[in-house]
């Protein structure tokens, strides 16, 4: 992996955002970038829209940088974060985004369905908390923030491995929180709830308004009111809460 090195504010807080092309991702970056921190936007996936919010990122005056990681392999993670570390000395908020969903019958889906969904969502927050915590550790400060879903709280018909992965991400939060904590580190969890994306592209026009009217609020969220709960929980105003999950998703679940 070659990056050219393009040198930013790097006295600024860095965040690193983890499937930041699209969607939440990419809401959030903008979130961060529009207070001022350098951004580091990973991708697997899709480079031009990485590639696209990078530009669009520099365009505001932000310190942007796109990055490619498999964030299932260990080897792409730690190359990621000295990427990270080179350009900007440090990361300060690692925020674990990357994610795949998929609908299936429990009863179709298969052990790479299965093993596929837990490497993403799961064994990919390992590896970048891992690779975060070798400085933050050292450094006693930092955030991590990890994206999990109603469904890891509430759970989903027809997405039984989806929901246990979102799941873990809740009991990863809780534990890691309490492991880290004396070292200054916070570690807390968002939990979406059913949100404007291209992950649910895929739902129809009569389930959407079924998921309005289930909604106490009345409406569907968009990205940039999860973006929000995740900066929140990366500022100082939120220095005494870790091991948390704080769950948009306008009273679906309560």
């Amino acid at each position: 992996m070659k990056h050219k090195l393009w040198k930013g504010h790097v006295m600024n807080r860095t965040v690193l955002i983890t499937g930041a092309s699209r969607g939440i991702g990419r809401a959030t970056a903008l979130a961060f970038a529009k207070e001022g921190y350098n951004v580091l936007i990973n991708y697997r996936t899709h480079e031009q829209d990485a590639q696209e919010l990078r530009d669009g990122l520099r365009a505001l005056g932000a310190s942007a940088e796109m990055v490619y990681a498999d964030v299932s392999k260990r080897e792409d993670v730690d190359e990621m974060f000295a990427y990270a570390r080179e350009l900007f000395f440090r990361v300060d908020v690692l925020v674990n985004n990357a994610g795949v969903a998929q609908q299936k019958l429990f009863s179709d889906i298969t052990e790479s369905d299965w093993d596929r969904m837990f490497d993403i969502n799961i064994k990919g927050m390992f590896h970048c908390a891992q690779a975060a915590l070798s400085q933050m550790v050292s450094e006693k400060r930092g955030k991590i923030i990890n994206v999990s879903s109603i469904w890891g709280i509430a759970g989903a018909s027809c997405e039984v491995h989806y929901s246990a992965s979102k799941a873990a991400v809740i009991g990863f939060t809780k534990a890691l929180a309490k492991e880290v904590g004396p070292s200054g580190i916070q570690v807390n969890c968002v939990a979406p709830g059913v949100v404007e994306t291209q992950m649910n592209a895929a739902l129809d026009t009569d389930t959407k308004e079924e998921l309005r009217e289930e909604t106490p609020l009345g409406c569907i969220g968009e990205p940039d009111d999860i973006a929000q709960a995740i900066l929140f929980l990366a500022e100082e105003r939120s220095k005494f809460i870790t091991g948390q999950v704080l769950s948009p998703n306008g009273g679906i679940v309560i």
